[in-house]
């Protein structure tokens, strides 16, 4: 069964230096996906991941005095 958090892990839609930040998370989710029990501590695992990534997509986004 696929987990429906792994769509927002999705990265081709971004441009290539983005997806290069974006695609180690992607590849995590998918492997607690695969390894880990389905509960609420997976769900609460990929909600902290997602943040994560969100953070360092917008990390490369990041502009000084704007």
């Amino acid at each position: 069964m696929v987990d429906r958090m792994l769509q927002f892990f999705q990265y081709a839609h971004l441009p290539e230096h983005l997806q290069a930040a974006s695609k180690p998370f992607c590849e995590l989710a998918e492997r607690i996906v695969n390894d880990y029990p389905m509960n609420p501590e997976r769900t609460v695992t990929l909600r902290k991941l997602l943040e994560a990534k969100d953070a360092a997509v917008r990390t490369l986004l990041y502009k000084e005095g704007v």
